[in-house]
């Protein structure tokens, strides 16, 4: 079985939302996550270090932050 979630990777100013897919089975080691899921992961968070939003946004949504109070 298997379901989808959504993890948050902050990287200076931006926010990335991905979606990712975990695995649910009778093993115990629950839930876990493709190899695919992690690289995808890492290469968003490695895109938004670098402050290549568009190479992030082709696997997220990303979200700008900016202060609202002083």
């Amino acid at each position: 079985m298997s379901r989808k979630q959504k993890k948050y990777i902050h990287e200076g100013g931006y926010v990335a939302e991905v979606e990712i897919e975990l695995q649910d089975s009778n093993t115990g080691w629950t839930p876990t996550m493709s190899l695919d899921d992690a690289y995808k992961l890492d290469d968003v968070r490695e895109s938004l270090h670098q402050g290549d939003v568009v190479t992030a946004s082709k696997n997220s949504i990303v979200y700008e932050m900016k202060r609202v109070a002083f």
